[in-house]
């Protein structure tokens, strides 16, 4: 393939729905979800940096800055999620042409929101709300203790990670604005979530069009 063909290959902006929230609001869970839809691609940020591939310059880019306890900067991140979503598009996991992305863990601050805004069109934002800290911490444990990371089970390390999310994360639904979050109780039943988003993404004018085009 020539450098022309690759260009016009990858650069271009991927529409997306991103699934946002706090630890324990449930958003991997409607990420996967939706990802069983047809035209419905799910990419989790967790995933990627478990299929890190160490061997790839920005694997080892990555690594350099992990492996010493440093600070991971947003551009290397994004660097990272973009050359995993290139390999999904070249075993044709992730089609582009008539695939949603369905995003989760990422971008986790404005600065990584800003970097990829050249990438991504987000269409929505459907912002998992529990203001209920208490039901956020309950919801953790019980999936530590499932998942067998006792340490992730402990009230320190809860109280951090939601701290993160509030202080870093959650600013991120200001830099996309109002007229693209859609607001949804976290502590409803995961299938009435699940119908929430499906109702909301059915009423958009570019699902119609994208409809009429992929039937």
């Amino acid at each position: 393939m020539s450098t022309e063909e690759k260009k016009k290959k990858y650069d271009r902006k991927h529409q997306c729905f991103l699934i946002f929230g706090a630890p324990g609001s449930g958003k991997g869970t409607q990420g996967l979800i939706l990802g069983q839809i047809p035209r419905f691609y799910h990419m989790a940020c967790g995933d990627v940096f478990r299929q890190l591939d160490t061997r790839t310059e920005i694997g080892q880019e990555f690594v350099n800055y992990s492996s010493k306890g440093k600070l991971v900067p947003d551009s290397v991140t994004v660097r990272l999620w973009e050359a995993a979503l290139n390999s999904r598009v070249d075993s044709h996991a992730y089609k582009p042409d008539i695939d949603f992305i369905v995003l989760d863990g990422i971008p986790r601050n404005v600065g990584q929101a800003e970097i990829m805004e050249q990438h991504i069109d987000v269409l929505k934002v459907f912002h998992l709300s529990c203001p209920n800290r208490e039901e956020l911490a309950r919801r953790l444990r019980k999936r530590a203790l499932k998942d067998n990371r006792m340490d992730d089970a402990s009230d320190e390390v809860i109280e951090r990670r939601i701290q993160t999310y509030e202080a870093e994360t959650k600013p991120v639904l200001e830099f996309y604005g109002e007229d693209r979050v859609v607001e949804i109780d976290a502590t409803k039943q995961p299938i009435e979530v699940l119908n929430e988003i499906i109702k909301s993404i059915m009423s958009m004018d570019v699902w119609r069009e994208t409809r009429e085009v992929k039937a």
